[in-house]
């Protein structure tokens, strides 16, 4: 998943961001209130994480800001404030859920498991393809050997494509999701892992085609 974390604390952010880099997502992170309404109008996200106290404007205001414009992107809240007020106020702003300070880091993981599960693309539990299974909970891929060990950002790009089974995604959707929008990345950074990733699924009934000049494909070869 592609996050944006809103969040002007810098070692706490640092720390939410290798977090959820370690368990493979794209974290795009904002410490200012204006920014980060700028960037979620323009660039969107899979979700998005916003603590209420933020300098140029407060997460309520942000969350209101980008509901206005029709972004209807998950949001989760972060705050210090633990008051019931606080509470309604940021679900009534627009927030799908809301964490108070200070929290672990299992239950911030748990809480994004559960909007992604809200997404209308999600597919829940085991998913199949070819000879593959993916346990989206284990986040393990298995074929007819047993486990495939994919490092973090092949197995990010191999859930990418799987969303899009069958639909051609964009380098450039491939690199935002992976990276971050705006990450400075070596031109062929995504054709080596997708090279990587093919190697790796020879033989589980799967194909990764190159639509040139478009993206990737990835789908079932029996199809």
């Amino acid at each position: 998943m592609r996050i944006v974390l809103v969040e002007d604390h810098q070692s706490l952010a640092r720390g939410i961001r290798n977090a959820l880099q370690d368990q493979g997502h794209a974290v795009d992170w904002l410490a200012d209130g204006e920014d980060a309404v700028a960037f979620l109008s323009a660039e969107g996200a899979d979700l998005a994480i916003i603590d209420v106290n933020l300098p140029g404007m407060s997460g309520f205001e942000i969350v209101r800001r980008i509901r206005s414009v029709g972004k209807v992107i998950p949001v989760i809240m972060l705050t210090a404030r633990g008051e019931l007020s606080d509470r309604i106020e940021g679900l009534d702003a627009g927030a799908d859920d809301y964490l108070v300070k200070p929290f672990e880091m299992m239950e911030l993981t748990a809480r994004i498991r559960a909007l992604a599960r809200r997404r209308p693309d999600f597919q829940k539990g085991t998913v199949r393809i070819g000879a593959l299974e993916f346990d989206r909970a284990a986040r393990q891929v298995s074929g007819p050997s047993g486990v495939i060990d994919l490092p973090r950002r092949e197995l990010a790009l191999f859930e990418c494509l799987l969303d899009h089974t069958g639909r051609i995604v964009s380098k450039d959707r491939i690199a935002d999701t992976l990276y971050g929008v705006g990450s400075d990345v070596e031109p062929n950074a995504v054709e080596l892992l997708i090279s990587r990733l093919r190697r790796k699924l020879a033989g589980a009934g799967v194909t990764i085609r190159t639509a040139r000049g478009l993206g990737y494909l990835m789908d079932d070869e029996a199809t």
